[in-house]
Formats: structure tokens, C-alpha cells, sequence
């Protein structure tokens, strides 16, 4: 269409080919921008019971994730606290997942840095010869810029993909710790049982030589039979070949702790040869909420957070689908001599815009979001299996609790009968009230109501440190995204977060 400028009025011409092209390159461009929608990032959701389905009563406290002070100074075990602290420290799990952290965020840094505008510098010097002659000498110095812009947010996406992989980073750091603190406590809580169980032996074993002592005595002056003899040395000997494998197992748990803590197995040998009490918690504290419990998991954290960066995946790779803008430009100064670059220097400026189109990719870029959006698909599955296996653990650690508390009662009043059952025997025997056997049964029922006990006794406190670590103990959160509260609907509370 042309304005006729001596008549006024428009009239109409036939467009050229070229700017049909132009123009419908233009219209589709246009077009593409119109239709473009940002992909919303994707909030990972469960559904999360109101309670725990397993009650305990009122059978004592217990613990909560949340709290002042560290788990593990509940126990009231300086040594336990020490080793936790320097397992923390230095175990080799922990700083690799440290290590990792500070790769996360150093990528998050380097994409971040992509958003803003690049200048490089440059400078050369070049001499000259022809014919065996010299030429002379150019010197040349300059700047170039560039510049992406980001209208569609394919950046923008990679560093929130970035940013969320290095909060799954630190959340995987806590999970680690939390992980590493629970093996250090139940690694400590074995040896101190089996060495209990082992001072438990060698008293019965004390016992069971005194009562063939007597047995001996008796056959010398002809009140007892040698087969009372031999009955009473068997006993004492399968008495004596049990405390070998609980030397060894002390040993090999002494071992544990010192790999987990970063040492030579052999480290901690003599400081941990002296026993000890099995470590019991406190009583002051409360069981958190399941919701609670999810926001205090560091691998609820870590699973949601790579959700986050699965989403912000999906809108990079739709985002390249669309034209790529940028901005470059040089400056350039050339001269004879050194010194005549700062004055009298040739002067050299460029300035390009540039338009990246993806006219035709055989389907490559829409299959990068198809495959982005199953990996996303993924991370939502792999978060939600996250979530149910942590109430599952809440879930085992307290049946686990309850049993055992029930266990350690009864084992209590067996272990106190059994004590009374076999002095009073040995004393009746010792004045020939009852025969031997009587003996022998009551002595193997009290090794073995202790050494239940014992273990009994540890099992508690080994529930209760399972129980710390499923609850999220361990660690805190650092990360900087704050978690809204649980929705409720119906009979189930719904975590977004």
C-alpha cells in the first residue's frame, strides 16, 4: 500500500516476494510469543494422617526432633556426645556430602553469573617482514561485550533448577548427618550392651565355679555322685566359651566407632574398654505431629527440592523452543608503536543484535520437554515414596518402642526372680535340701534372664534413637525457603511445601 502524493490518496501495489517472507517470519515470531505460556513450577503434595496409629499411653515422654539441644545430649553420655560431635566433623560421608554442597553452589554461582553481561578483553602484537625487509610492527588492544537476553526465562529457569539442586544439596547434607549421628549412638549403645552382657557372664561364670567347687566336695566326701561333677564343669565351661565372641564383638564395635568418627579402627580402643551404663534418654520431651515430622525430615527436604528443580527443568527446556535475542558489540584500538595505543590510536567499534530462530529440529525440542516432564513425573513419585517411608519409620520406631517397653517390664520381674531362684537354690544344695539339677536349672535361667534383660535394656534405647532420627532429628534446616503450614481437609492433613 503506497500514499500517491499528488493526487492524496492511497493506492494499493502488489507485495514484493521478499517482503511476504519477512512479513510472515514476522507474524510467526509474533505469533510464538503470544502463544507462549511459562511452564508454573510444580509444589510437591502428600497426604499426611492427622496422628500417629501407634499410642503408647502414658508410659513416659517421648522425644522430639525439634528442640534446644541436640538429640543425642539427651542421653546424658558426655563420651556419646563427643563421638557424635566429631563423627559430624570428620567421617568421611559427611564431608563428601559437604564437598558436594559446595560444588551445588558453585554451579548455582557460575549460572547465575550467565544472566549478566560478558566482556572479554584481548590485545596482540604482530611484527612483519617481506623480502628479508621488515614491514613494521601492529599493535592492537581491545573489548568485547555480549549480552543473552532472557525474554522467554530459559536462563532464569536454569538457575532455579540450580538453586534448588543446591538446597537438595544441603538438605542431603543433613540427611547425612542425621544418618551419621543415629549409626555413631547405635554402634555405642551396642558396645555398652554387650559389655554388660559380658561383666553379666563372668558373674555367672563366678557363680557356676563356686557351685562346682562344692559339687567337687561333695563327690570328694562321697555325697555326690561324678556325674554332678561333670554337669557342673560343662555348664561353667559353655559359660566361659561365650565371653570370647562378646570380647569380639566389643571389639568390632569399638572398630565402628572409630571409622565412623573418622580414625583408625584401633583409635578408641582404650578410651572405650572401660564400661559403662547402656545410655538412656530423658523424659522431658513430646512426640512431634506427623506433618511436623515431614517438615523436619532432611530427605522429605531433599526429595521435594529436587521436585522443584525437575519443574524448573520442564520450563528450560520449553523455553528453548523459543527465539534466543542477544547483544554484542566490540571496541577495538590499533596502532604502529606500543606507546600510540593510549594516543593517536585507531579506533574500531562494532555493535550486532542477534535472533536465533528454531525454524526446524525434527521434534528434537518438543521430545527434551516430553523427557523433562517424565523426569518430573519421577521426582514427584520418588518424593511421595520419601514421604511414606518416613511415616513408616515414625510408625516401626513406635511399635518398636511399645513392644519393647512391654518386653523390658516382664524381663525385669523374670531377671529379679531368677537372681533370688538361684542363690536360694545354691544355698539349699550346699546343705543337701535339693538335688543338682535343680541347681543347674535355676543357674542357666538367671544367665539367661540377664543377658535378656541386658539386651532388652538397649533395645530400648536404640528405639528411642531410631525414633530421634525418624521424627527429622539432627539437623536444621538452612536452606532460606520457608515451608507453609499443612492444609486440612477431610481426615488427612495435605503438606505443600
Amino acid at each position: 500500500m503506497v500514499f500517491n502524493t499528488a493526487s492524496g490518496q492511497l493506492r494499493t501495489r502488489p507485495l514484493r516476494r521478499r517482503e511476504a517472507v519477512a512479513g510472515l517470519c514476522m507474524a510467526w515470531v509474533l505469533g510464538g510469543c503470544a502463544a507462549l505460556r511459562p511452564v508454573a513450577p510444580v509444589e510437591p503434595q502428600a497426604d499426611v494422617p492427622h496422628a500417629w496409629s501407634t499410642a503408647l499411653g502414658d508410659s513416659g515422654a517421648l522425644p522430639e526432633a525439634r528442640s534446644t539441644v541436640a538429640w543425642w545430649q539427651h542421653f546424658n553420655d558426655p563420651l556419646l556426645t563427643s563421638l557424635v560431635t566429631q563423627a559430624l566433623q570428620a567421617n568421611t560421608s559427611v564431608l563428601g556430602a559437604q564437598a558436594a554442597l559446595r560444588q551445588a553452589r558453585a554451579l548455582r554461582d557460575a549460572t547465575a553469573a550467565g544472566l549478566q553481561p560478558q566482556l572479554t578483553g584481548s590485545g596482540s602484537a604482530q611484527h612483519g617482514t617481506s623480502g628479508g625487509s621488515s614491514t613494521g610492527n601492529v599493535f592492537r588492544a581491545g573489548l568485547d561485550a555480549r549480552w543473552e537476553l532472557d525474554l522467554f526465562g530459559a536462563q532464569r529457569s536454569a538457575l532455579a533448577t540450580s538453586e534448588a539442586t543446591a538446597r537438595a544439596s544441603a538438605a542431603s547434607l543433613g540427611d547425612v548427618q542425621v544418618s551419621v549421628a543415629a549409626e555413631v549412638a547405635l554402634a555405642y549403645i551396642g558396645l555398652r550392651s554387650t559389655q554388660a552382657r559380658l561383666a553379666i557372664a563372668r558373674d555367672n561364670l563366678a557363680s557356676q565355679l563356686q557351685t562346682l567347687q562344692i559339687t567337687d566336695w561333695r563327690a570328694q566326701a562321697g555325697l555326690s555322685s561324678a556325674l554332678q561333677v561333670q554337669q557342673a564343669r560343662a555348664a561353667s565351661a559353655q559359660t566361659q566359651a561365650q565371653l570370647p565372641a562378646l570380647q569380639s564383638t566389643i571389639a568390632q564395635a569399638a572398630h565402628a566407632l572409630a571409622v565412623l568418627t573418622g580414625q583408625a579402627p584401633g583409635a578408641l580402643a582404650g578410651l572405650l574398654a572401660t564400661p559403662a551404663a547402656v545410655p538412656q534418654p530423658g523424659s522431658e520431651l513430646a512426640l512431634s505431629l506427623p506433618a511436623e515430622t515431614l517438615r523436619q525430615r532432611a530427605d522429605v527436604r531433599a526429595a521435594e527440592l529436587q521436585v522443584l528443580a525437575a519443574s524448573a527443568r520442564v520450563a528450560q527446556a520449553d523455553a528453548a523452543r523459543y527465539p534466543s535475542f542477544s547483544l554484542g558489540g566490540s571496541l577495538g584500538l590499533s596502532a604502529l608503536t606500543l606507546g600510540s595505543l593510549t594516543r593517536g590510536a585507531a579506533v574500531a567499534s562494532t555493535l550486532l543484535a542477534g535472533i536465533s530462530l528454531p525454524v526446524w529440529d525434527g521434534g528434537a525440542a518438543q521430545a527434551q520437554v516430553q523427557a523433562q516432564q517424565a523426569a518430573l513425573d519421577q521426582a514427584r513419585s520418588a518424593y511421595r515414596g520419601v514421604v511414606l517411608g518416613a511415616l513408616k519409620d515414625v510408625e516401626d520406631a513406635l511399635v518398636a518402642l511399645r513392644d519393647d517397653r512391654e518386653r523390658h517390664a516382664r524381663l525385669l520381674q523374670a531377671a529379679q526372680a531368677a537372681t533370688a531362684a538361684a542363690t536360694l537354690s545354691q544355698h539349699r544344695y550346699s546343705a543337701g535340701l535339693i538335688d543338682f539339677q535343680t541347681v543347674l536349672d535355676t543357674q542357666r535361667s538367671q544367665l539367661a534372664t540377664q543377658d535378656s534383660l541386658a539386651g532388652a535394656q538397649a533395645d530400648l534405647s536404640a528405639d528411642q534413637v531410631r525414633l530421634f532420627k525418624a521424627l527429622g532429628g539432627g539437623w536444621t534446616p538452612n536452606d532460606g525457603m520457608a515451608v507453609p503450614p499443612p492444609e486440612r481437609a477431610g481426615t488427612s492433613q495435605t503438606v505443600t511445601r
